[in-house]
């Protein structure tokens, strides 16, 4: 049984699941001067602070509270941004667990000298967990892919997950060796 179907069937007797397009959204947001590094081209922290605020208010749509994020996966920078650009700032939920989600986000950017499409500069993968008013971790509604590219982008969440996972175990059990071997302070 594929994970798409697991998670149907378990999510019948809990939350009823919501489809990709309920949460999606997009931030827009023109860039000035104070957004720039020493480069002259707006800092990737900017970037990275619009891209979280994005995925951050899929993440809430889409379980119906609170939710925080947990890790950013990945983050790519294609193209730099510049002063006066527009940045469209487009997330969606690609997968969810219990009560964690992965927020797909994609970054563009509309040149305000050129009269050019809007152009991909970034992408990123953040996981978020969805909290009560204690903190404490609550279940979210499995996400209903609707679209081809719904679909691949859950099965590559799927993916990622399971490398994160890996890597976590991996570094927990040499530290754990190192400790006790004496090797580390």
């Amino acid at each position: 049984m594929d994970g798409m179907t697991d998670q149907a069937q378990r999510s019948e007797t809990e939350i009823p699941g919501k489809p990709t397009s309920a949460s999606r959204t997009t931030l827009s947001h023109i860039m000035t001067g104070s957004d720039t590094n020493l480069l002259g081209t707006v800092h990737g922290g900017v970037i990275m602070k619009l891209v979280d605020d994005a995925a951050g208010a899929v993440a809430g749509r889409h379980s119906g509270g609170p939710a925080v994020t947990a890790s950013m996966d990945e983050m790519v920078f294609l193209e730099p941004v510049r002063v006066g650009d527009l940045v469209h700032v487009k997330a969606q939920v690609n997968w969810t667990g219990r009560s964690s989600m992965e927020v797909g986000v994609r970054v563009l950017a509309e040149r305000w000298n050129e009269s050019t499409p809007a152009q991909q500069v970034g992408s990123a993968y953040l996981v978020f967990a969805a909290v009560d008013g204690d903190g404490k971790p609550r279940a979210v509604p499995p996400v209903i892919p609707e679209t081809d590219r719904d679909r691949r982008r859950y099965q590559e969440a799927q993916i990622r997950r399971t490398h994160r996972l890996a890597r976590r175990r991996a570094i927990k059990e040499l530290r754990e060796k190192r400790a006790a071997e004496g090797l580390d302070d």
